[in-house]
């Protein structure tokens, strides 16, 4: 049979076989010969002996290969990440969407905005948006309270794997439960001293939505690592750049230092925001860094 992990806990694999779950255990050799197996990985299983019906346990027997894998959250398999971020409460940590942005596209995974809280601001507020406009990324303004839009949201991950990324305390858990009521997933509120959401998702878990998708719930965090790269990597990761970069002077621009640069040109004329090229620069620094020290 095959089917698709859709958690792993307590040293078990939940395994997605057309309508029923088989909890599995995994051979070692299999573990040796794959490394790692994540959480939407498709394998090959056979039923245990004695096992039978939907309460039935089975064995992987193989992992088959994986068309995408990202690091953080550990999910394989995943056609789109999409970026949960709330307008407010907590307000939008931009370098961290960032960062979020980059692990999608070195992940080769394309990335989808996600806004959520929409009924704390005013809906025409379009001053924070305009930041990510340019760069062309889809984006979706919802409200998981009010319910605006997640019928958009749902057409979004209609047909797809899509993982859910962000920090904690954004309403990853609430949306889903707002795409489908019952699932009943665990959802914190936001501590008033802190500021910062409880960590109420523990584990990652691919949630099959009725009529949907499937979506990968994972745990919330608070920072998030650059994904290995070298410095001339970065610029290709803002899409918004890509347009003006044949532009530069030089070939392999990094759109830092060096004169007669299209790019700098373009934030200089507000056709990219100062924002996103000011926080490139901060995170051209980071990968320089890291590159140094390897």
């Amino acid at each position: 049979m095959k089917g698709t992990i859709i958690k792993s806990y307590g040293g078990f694999f939940f395994v997605l076989v057309a309508d029923r779950v088989l909890r599995c255990k995994i051979r070692g050799r299999i573990r040796q010969h794959y490394g790692q197996v994540l959480v939407g990985d498709e394998v090959g299983l056979e039923l245990a002996a004695g096992s039978a019906g939907s309460a039935g346990e089975g064995v992987i027997t193989e992992v088959y290969p994986r068309n995408s894998e990202l690091a953080r959250p550990p999910v394989a398999n995943v056609n789109q990440a999409v970026i949960i971020f709330s307008v407010d409460h907590p307000k939008p940590n931009t370098v961290l969407l960032d960062r979020f942005l980059l692990q999608a596209h070195k992940a080769g995974i394309d990335p989808v905005l996600c806004f959520n809280k929409m009924d704390l601001i005013d809906f025409g507020d379009l001053g924070f948006f305009k930041d990510y406009e340019p760069a062309g990324y889809p984006m979706v303004k919802v409200s998981a309270k009010s319910g605006r839009n997640i019928e958009l949201l749902g057409q979004v991950l209609k047909g797809k794997i899509s993982v859910l990324a962000g920090p904690s305390g954004v309403g990853k858990s609430s949306l889903l439960n707002a795409l489908q009521p019952g699932i009943q997933l665990k959802t914190g509120d936001i501590s008033h001293k802190l500021k910062r959401g409880r960590h109420t998702t523990r584990h990652v878990e691919l949630i099959p939505l009725a009529g949907v998708g499937m979506v990968a719930d994972t745990p919330g965090f608070s920072s998030i690592y650059l994904p290995a790269m070298r410095k001339e990597e970065l610029a290709a990761c803002y899409p918004e750049f890509n347009v003006y970069s044949a532009g530069c002077r030089f070939s392999g621009c990094l759109h830092y230092r060096e004169p007669d640069c299209a790019v700098k040109e373009a934030v200089t004329g507000g056709l990219i925001s100062l924002l996103r090229y000011q926080q490139y620069t901060m995170l051209l620094q980071e990968v320089t860094e890291a590159e140094r020290r390897y």
